[in-house]
């Protein structure tokens, strides 16, 4: 697995239980489960082998739920589709099928297929035939019956934006509420389980956890980017200091540009993706923000005025973003 950040990440989902879903065709010992295993060692991963018949799945999914009671379930494309379902659990949904009849017959996977990895029964194919595609149909049709406002705080959706088999982003935004877009595609891939799937993880364990970090703001303009690209090292910076500290992004209130707020909305997705996700604040007077750090490179706009300690960016010491990581490296967290 690709360097990650958890090196400075406190150590998330303690002692606790996660259930895996895997999707369409798989098996729980696909990668994704062993990539999550890899970046959450104190945490029990459950992924079980589902039936290929949905009601059979649902049926064990429920009874895994019932007598394991997990403290997160993270399901998969078809397993976002069950893992919607699972009301009254704190729940992360990676590309969700939720009307995956129709996907098997827009992307031919009628017929013999193959598990794409090994099963714990020994089986290696399975029949998809009119009649199973109809008991996904029914199945599937039951998705959102269960939501409320409750649920509604208890589950995310990632949506990969090249994502070429499931396009429910729209769908799962007319019944939640905190829907992301990440830079991926439909498999998970180490990238993806680093950078968008664990920042997921520590909101929902932060929650359970009642935990508070230190409040850092980044200013966005000559900071963050210069122009329309990024600082040099600003992005994987903003990557390690979000897994340490309730980070926000603080942009720049231009009254006569109507499209400001989605231009600075744009740019913070496309280039700091789900670690930013509803992290912008618009401020003319940043000294109005609470918090422990601001790292900006203007005194203006209140800046000068901001009641933790105000990191200068790019005058000494703090010249370069590797300058302000040797900083933040040496207060460990605090």
């Amino acid at each position: 697995m690709e360097e990650n950040t958890q090196e400075k990440r406190f150590d998330l989902m303690v002692g606790k239980k996660i259930l895996y879903v895997h999707g369409f065709g798989s098996s729980g010992a696909s990668g994704s489960a062993k990539g999550i295993r890899i970046l959450l060692p104190k945490a029990t991963v459950i992924a079980p082998d589902l039936p290929v018949h949905p009601a059979e799945a649902m049926d064990l999914l429920h009874h895994i739920c019932d007598t394991e009671k997990p403290d997160m379930i993270i399901g998969s494309s078809m397993g976002g589709m069950y893992t919607e379902m699972l009301y009254g659990f704190d729940r992360l949904l990676v590309n969700p099928a939720f009307q995956i009849a129709d996907t098997m017959a827009e992307h031919n996977m009628m017929g013999r297929v193959t598990f794409s990895n090994p099963r714990q029964d020994g089986a290696t194919e399975f029949l998809v035939n009119k009649a199973l595609q109809n008991e996904f149909r029914e199945v599937s049709s039951h998705c959102f019956e269960g939501v409320n406002d409750t649920e509604r705080q208890r589950v995310f959706a990632l949506y990969g934006i090249h994502d070429g088999l499931v396009h429910t982003f729209d769908l799962f935004s007319e019944h939640y509420t905190q829907a992301i877009r990440f830079k991926g595609a439909h498999f998970l891939n180490d990238h993806a389980l680093v950078h968008c799937v664990l920042p997921v993880v520590q909101w929902i364990d932060d929650r359970q956890e009642s935990r508070e970090r230190p409040i850092l703001y980044i200013s966005l303009d000559d900071t963050l980017r210069k122009g329309d690209e990024p600082m040099p090292t600003a992005v994987k910076a903003f990557q390690r200091l979000a897994a340490v500290y309730d980070t926000y992004i603080l942009g720049s209130v231009p009254y006569n540009e109507p499209d400001a707020w989605g231009e600075q909305v744009r740019w913070v997705e496309k280039w700091l993706g789900v670690p930013a996700y509803n992290r912008l604040i618009l401020s003319s007077h940043k000294n109005l923000s609470y918090g422990d750090y601001l790292i900006d490179a203007h005194t203006s706009h209140g800046a000068d005025g901001f009641m933790g300690t105000h990191i200068r960016f790019g005058a000494d010491p703090y010249k370069t973003w590797e300058d302000v990581m040797t900083y933040f490296d040496r207060l460990g967290g605090q």
